[in-house]
Parts: structure tokens; C-alpha cells; sequence
């Protein structure tokens, strides 16, 4: 009977000690009815059967909007931290506005692992553990070359949340890239007020498109823009002569690429960025393993008329 007491006492505390030590993970996303956030949803519903395996769990922690991007993120950073979590991943939207709230988060022992926005720079200069994405500057770069590449001369950058950095930086390598090559690029910020409005982002675009003929491409940096730009340039009556690329992809857009009215879509793979991060930080948090490969990089990579059949599968299934 002591025997079986003694095994009962030791099973007892086993368990308890996997239950105290089992990751408690946080991630921070973009507004529900935003479509980039749907795979990056899906890798987190995917990654969380991994973490719930050893008794572990993740939650999903969503902006309600972007009115307020930078300051509204870092509260869900603090609510994370209060909730009593282990590890948060996040995308550093606004640097300015959510730095401070990261480094207090880690600064209480909370693990962060930086996703989707930011750098690996930034990633050491808060003290979290890496980076996974995609380089938004040298993505804008890559776009720029690739307009540059098939001869369009004046790219307009239509930036949906003006003063979001990354969304800056895309704009930004845009421009470095063309330039040298005698290009040119400008942006087209969109205000809060209208982001969400296709009526009025088609018609900012329609506007932008008759103002200024010499504009012979335009880059939106979501794929729900890009849906209404491609009407902004039906309603300008510029279908055919306008190269229209984005950032990400949604299924219209790849059918637009299908039937040659979308020159490209950049694709930074958002699945893996919160797949891959979530199983990173469950990894570190359940067993100390961590990778020496500092950023884990996502993208970019480049969706068109040579690769559109082997990505529309993966959209089918929710994960591009």
C-alpha cells in the first residue's frame, strides 16, 4: 500500500509539473475582416494542435480595426501580459508605439517572438527571440525591380494605413528600387476613414489614374485593395494598360493573374509566419530548443502567370 502511495504521490506531481510548465501562447493578428489574416489564422489553429498535444495553449488576440493601429496593438500586448502568458508573438506594426510595451512584456519574463512586421535588427534591439516573415523593404525593392523589368516607368504605391512602418518601408524600397533604373514611384495614402471603403478607394485610385496619365502601374499592399484598384482602373477606363500588382493574395486576385489582368502578387507565405513562430515558441517554452537561423525568413517570393496554377490549390485550402 506504500508502494502504491508512493507511485500515486509521484504521478500526482508529474502531472501537476506538466500542466505548471505547458506553454501559454498569445498571438496578436489584424482585424477579422481583414483576408491576409485568414491563413495566418489557419497557422495558428494548425500550430495550436501541436501545443495542445503537451497541454499547452494558444489564443488568438485580434484588432478590432486600424483607427488606432499602433497603440490598439500594444494593448493587446499588455492584455496578454495580464492574461498570465508565456510567450507572445507579435508583429511590430508601429515601432513607436508598441516598442515600449514589448520590452515591459519581456522585461517580466514574457517571451516575444516578432512575426510578420519587423526585422531581426529590431527583433535584437527589444530583446525577443527572432524574427519570422518577410523583409518589407527588400520585398518593395524586389517589386520595384520587377516593374522595372517589364518596362513600367511610374509605379503608384497605394498605402491603406499611412504611417504603418512596414507599410512605409514597401512603399520605400519601391521607390530605391526604380529610381536608379529611371523610374519613379509615389505613394497614394489612403485615409483611416476609407480603407475599408471600395467604393471610395476605387475612386481615389480612378482619381489618381486620370490626374496623372504618365502613372502606368499601381502596387496595393493588400490583395482587398487590390480588388478595388482593378476597379478604379476598370472605371478609368485604363483595363489593359495599367500592371497592377500587390502585396499577398486572395482568390480574385490569383484569378485576375489567371486571366492576365494582374501583372503579380508578392507573397511572404503568411501560413508559415504564424505557423512556423507559434512552433517555434513551443518549442523554447516546452523543451529550450531554439534556432540559430536568425531571421527565419517567409518571403518575398513572386505569384504569376509562370507559378498561378500550383498556388491556387493552396488558397482552396485556406493556406495561401
Amino acid at each position: 500500500m506504500k508502494i502504491v502511495g508512493l507511485l500515486a504521490a509521484v504521478l500526482s506531481l508529474g502531472t501537476s509539473l506538466t500542466a505548471a510548465s505547458a506553454a501559454n501562447i498569445a498571438v496578436i493578428a489584424g482585424k477579422p475582416d481583414d483576408t491576409f489574416w485568414q491563413p495566418v489564422k489557419k497557422g495558428v489553429d494548425d500550430a495550436r494542435k501541436v501545443v495542445e498535444l503537451t497541454g499547452g495553449k494558444v489564443s488568438f488576440l485580434q484588432l478590432a480595426n486600424y483607427d488606432n493601429l499602433g497603440p490598439d496593438a500594444a494593448n493587446l500586448v499588455r492584455t496578454a501580459v495580464s492574461q498570465g502568458v508565456d510567450g507572445i508573438v507579435v508583429a511590430n506594426w508601429v515601432p513607436d508605439a508598441m516598442d515600449a510595451a514589448i520590452k515591459d512584456a519581456i522585461a517580466k519574463g514574457v517571451k516575444v517572438m516578432l512575426y510578420n512586421a519587423g526585422n531581426i535588427d529590431k527583433a535584437h534591439e527589444l530583446g525577443a527571440m527572432n524574427y519570422v516573415g518577410s523583409d518589407e523593404y527588400v520585398a518593395g525593392k524586389a517589386a520595384g525591380s520587377y516593374f522595372s523589368e517589364k518596362k513600367y516607368k511610374n509605379v503608384l504605391c497605394v498605402n491603406h494605413v499611412p504611417g504603418s512602418y512596414p507599410l512605409e518601408q514597401r512603399c520605400k524600397g519601391v521607390v530605391d528600387a526604380i529610381s536608379p533604373l529611371g523610374g519613379k514611384s509615389k505613394q497614394l495614402p489612403l485615409p483611416s476613414t476609407q480603407a475599408d471603403n471600395a467604393a471610395a478607394v476605387a475612386q481615389s485610385i480612378k482619381a489618381a489614374l486620370l490626374t496623372d496619365p504618365s502613372i502606368d502601374a499601381i502596387l496595393t499592399l493588400n490583395p482587398a485593395v487590390a480588388d478595388w484598384a482593378a476597379s478604379g482602373i476598370m472605371q478609368a477606363g485604363m483595363s489593359g494598360k495599367i500592371a497592377l500588382g500587390s502585396f499577398d493574395m486572395n482568390e480574385a486576385g490569383l484569378n485576375r493573374i489567371k486571366d492576365g489582368t494582374q501583372t503579380f502578387a508578392i507573397d511572404q507565405q503568411p501560413y508559415l509566419q504564424s505557423y512556423l513562430a507559434v512552433g517555434l515558441m513551443n518549442s523554447y517554452l516546452e523543451y529550450g530548443l531554439n534556432l540559430p537561423t536568425n531571421p527565419v525568413l517567409t518571403g518575398p517570393g513572386f505569384v504569376d502567370s509562370t507559378n498561378i496554377e500550383a498556388t491556387l490549390g493552396g488558397v482552396k485550402k485556406g493556406a495561401r
